[in-house]
């Protein structure tokens, strides 16, 4: 069964990295990295549906978690798709090809630094939604049915969260204005939270699997990812110096888990 289980995820690994590189090369011909944003969702979905087909799919909790992570690659991809497709290479990527200093440099940078880590971290972050399939117990259990919940809470923050931002951005009267209400009010990152209380969600169904307790980082790694490199911090360090309100707006509002706003 390890040795199954091993071979299985490596399988999966290196399909992700062949349908990595494989966008990368779409990447380099549009010249715009960004294509790897709108990618992310399914890229995440993927392992869990090879191992699906690939593995016993009598097991509920593998149709469980194969359905709700391909829920929320699914409203994620459409997310992005309608919010970046035509409006060119998102800013991080523009200032990476600046700073490797010409279009080719930046293809050979790009191949590991972007697409390449992508790859590995999607298959990484992904490996509850893996690993829960096998060597389950039939239906759900008590710890399943909390990972369910918390997943659907997650969703809820991170779609709704979503949804809030994109309606207030269209309306002409907030341009120029920072988004505070709704779910916003409640945390300056309900997308954020939302997208860590889904992962946890998936690893606490995956638990009651035989190797399920191997995935418990995986979770751990997307909160990094989320309050501490790619999300949170990075999005801050921009809002601080575009929104003379942000520090008022950053002292009421809780920076990641949601709150009633200080008075």
């Amino acid at each position: 069964m390890a040795l199954d289980l091993v071979l299985l995820v490596v399988g999966n690994l290196a399909l992700m990295l062949a349908v990595f590189a494989a966008l990368w090369a779409l990447s380099v011909r549009l010249k715009d990295a960004s294509i790897v944003d709108i990618a992310w969702g399914p890229a995440c979905a993927l392992p869990a549906a090879l191992t699906y087909f690939r593995a016993d799919g009598a097991d509920p909790r593998a149709a469980v978690l194969t359905s709700l992570v391909s829920l929320w690659a699914l409203r994620l991809a459409l997310h992005l798709a309608r919010r970046n497709l035509g409006r060119g290479e998102d800013y991080r990527y523009q200032a990476m090809r600046r700073k490797q200093g010409s279009d080719a440099a930046f293809a050979r940078w790009s191949l590991v630094h972007v697409y390449g880590l992508q790859g590995v971290i999607a298959w990484f972050v992904s490996l509850p939604a893996q690993v829960g399939q096998i060597g389950g117990a039939g239906a759900l259990g008590l710890l399943g049915w909390v990972g369910a919940a918390a997943f659907g809470v997650g969703f809820f923050f991170e779609a709704v969260g979503d949804h809030q931002l994109t309606e207030f951005k269209k309306d002409p009267a907030n341009k120029g204005r920072l988004m505070t209400r709704g779910l916003w009010a409640w945390t300056r990152h309900p997308n954020y939270f939302g997208d860590a209380l889904v992962w946890t969600g998936l690893t606490l169904i995956a638990l009651e699997s035989s190797w399920g307790w191997a995935t418990i980082f995986s979770p751990m790694l997307m909160l990094h990812f989320l309050h501490n490199v790619s999300g949170k911090a990075l999005l801050e360090r921009g809002l601080e110096k575009k929104y003379a309100e942000y520090a008022e707006y950053r002292r009421k509002t809780s920076g990641f888990f949601p709150r009633p706003p200080r008075g």
